[in-house]
């Protein structure tokens, strides 16, 4: 099969597949669940591990609000868990909250949402999308999702080492992530494999679309979700690489003595930092390494990780809106090219997290202007979102709800980054509460939001099953209240001044005292969003035993995904797709109904 798809000959594939349909041998419970080559399955996979470990990094961030909100108070229930090492009675050390900040950022990220929006959906909707009966290397594709599972199980088992997980942050700046004893190491091994697995699937991603598209379906036929797939599959092809050379060179200076980012004669608690020994009375052994090289690698690719969590969740609305307006996409065209230019620039801004190193006016006024320019490609998206919705009947299913609740927290998202993008008010603003208000309402009342929506929206196509509606739009209307009340006050706390990265919420410092109270209703917040999950939880898991069965289109959508059955099958097809026309010709004038699927020839 991987030689059918490798020569891109589409038809031969799928006679391939047809004549398989009726001759494969039933695979046993391991080869069919487990050590699945079937798309499919691996994209439950990786959407089941996704949402555990948000779950798992979630709880990480109410026990680290907990801390801020009543520093010095043991944490309740589960204090006691943690050892004395951590918790003593209860109350959190400095260094236990530098590890749940570090660990947090790392899992919501790196082990949550991409695999989710990239993995999970990436691999089931987008095959399906194109018609295709399979990946192009479904062996590769299988091997992906396993890396990738090892990745995240060498990050959770440095927690149970002595010293506990990582405590540098999401972003393990050098010197600090190389002389801290704690779990440094197995961070960068898990992310060595994490890196590794987006590597094998991007390449897996750009030859299915490429070679494995259905007869008829040209390129601007394409839905928009499955550019978003592409653009986004070339951006972590290109921009993991140079991370993973620098995981692997930062290794060898914790284990093997090297110092590519530790600097000459730096002194550590009066004493002389060396390179394998960490730190020693003796004169320096070590050095002539350069921390700000770690950073430049570090956010050549951490600037397209923003774009990789949010292109997926672009492409996610636009189908939604789509179908629930019942009116075409406003500008495809014009989407499909800020999708790719948003992809090119992405690659050319970024040091702006790096306005703080001293890189010289001329360098900086380069990186400022390419971060405006990169936000027009956003604001086009956008638009055209909103101008989709302008004289729509909607429907406001809660697929739809979700993604219409994307579009103003991308918005907040976008606008309070401008500032950020230049150095000027940057330097005020850098390391503040400002920062992590920007970046998680691109990331969570935005991306999160949008990967909700894609759930609730292609639930039925995985299961043959719908989610309940009502449990839907309790988890909607609680979420959306909650995560605004805990991101909006951190814009406040974050003009005020208040650092980031303090386990005592900032309460050492005299300018932080009219700004603790925010901290208590961030908290609030926190934890009330933490129980609104409970009704998604419970929706998900009884709707695929209980829930209302539907046939294989229950939205009335126009997309190929929808002439396969529900679940989809062993090959997807019943017959090989032919396609007729675009994505979203919805509301056709003269048609004898509101959708024309892209699947249904021409009546004459």
């Amino acid at each position: 099969m991987d030689n059918v798809a490798s020569h891109g000959t589409t038809t031969g594939a799928h006679a391939a597949h047809a004549h398989e349909q009726h001759e494969h041998v039933e695979l046993g419970f391991w080869r069919k669940y487990i050590f699945s080559q079937d798309h499919k399955v691996i994209g439950i996979q990786y959407a089941i591990t996704g949402l555990l470990f948000l779950l798992f990094g979630f709880s990480l961030m109410m026990m680290m609000r907990w801390q801020l909100a009543y520093p010095g108070a043991p944490i309740p229930l589960i204090g006691n868990l943690f050892g004395a090492d951590k918790a003593p009675g209860g109350i959190m050390l400095p260094e236990f909250y530098n590890m749940l900040g570090a660990m947090h950022g790392t899992i919501m990220v790196f082990l949550g949402v991409v695999p989710l929006a990239v993995g999970g959906f990436g691999n089931f909707v987008m095959p399906l999308q194109i018609g295709a009966p399979d990946m192009a290397f479904p062996k590769l594709n299988m091997a992906s999702y396993w890396v990738y599972f090892c990745g995240g199980v060498t990050m959770l088992t440095s927690f149970f080492l002595p010293g506990g997980a990582a405590q540098s942050g999401w972003t393990s700046y050098p010197p600090l992530a190389v002389i801290n004893q704690g779990g440094q190491t197995m961070w960068l091994i898990g992310m060595v494999f994490l890196i590794t697995s987006s590597l094998l699937g991007s390449v897996n991603f750009i030859v299915t679309i490429v070679q494995l598209r259905a007869k008829g379906l040209s390129w601007m036929r394409l839905p928009f979700f499955v550019w978003a797939q592409f653009v986004t599959s070339f951006l972590l092809l290109l921009a993991f690489p140079p991370l993973e050379a620098a995981g692997i060179l930062q290794l060898m200076d914790k284990v093997a003595g090297t110092s590519f980012f530790l600097p000459s004669g730096l002194v550590v608690a009066n004493r002389v930092v060396t390179g394998l020994s960490g730190v020693s009375t003796d004169a320096a052994r070590a050095g002539g390494g350069n921390p700000i090289l770690w950073q430049h690698l570090f956010w050549f690719l951490a600037h397209p990780e923003v774009y990789v969590l949010i292109l997926p969740a672009m492409g996610i609305v636009g189908e939604i809106i789509a179908n629930n307006t019942r009116k075409p996409l406003w500008g495809y065209r014009a989407l499909v090219y800020a999708v790719g230019f948003l992809g090119f620039m992405s690659f050319i801004v970024w040091a702006h997290h790096m306005f703080m190193t001293g890189m010289g006016t001329t360098m900086s006024a380069f990186f400022q202007t390419t971060t405006m320019i990169i936000s027009v490609p956003s604001v086009v998206i956008l638009t055209a979102f909103l101008l989709s919705l302008w004289g729509a009947s909607m429907r406001f299913t809660t697929p739809m709800l979700f993604a219409l609740a994307f579009l103003p927290m991308f918005g907040i998202g976008g606008l309070t980054g401008l500032p950020l993008g230049l150095a000027p008010s940057d330097i005020h603003l850098h390391d503040t509460y400002y920062v992590i208000g920007h970046f998680h309402y691109v990331v969570a009342p935005g991306t999160i939001f949008a990967l909700f929506a894609g759930i609730y929206y292609w639930f039925p196509k995985a299961t043959g099953k719908k989610m309940n509606d009502l449990l839907g739009q309790i988890h909607f209307w609680g979420s959306f209240i909650c995560i605004n009340v805990v991101f909006m006050p951190m814009f406040i706390q974050g003009l005020g001044g208040m650092n980031r990265r303090m386990y005592d919420g900032g309460a050492l410092y005299q300018h932080n005292a009219a700004l603790l109270k925010w901290n208590v209703v961030i908290g609030f917040g926190a934890w009330g969003l933490g129980l609104f999950q409970l009704p998604f939880i419970i929706n998900f898991f009884s709707s695929i035993k209980w829930g209302k069965a539907v046939d294989r289109n229950p939205w009335e959508a126009t997309t190929l995904e929808w002439s396969a059955p529900s679940p989809p099958g062993h090959g997807n097809f019943l017959s090989e797709p032919v396609v007729y026309r675009g994505p979203y010709e919805y509301s056709v004038p003269g048609a004898a109904k509101d959708f024309s699927p892209q699947f249904e020839p021409e009546r004459a």
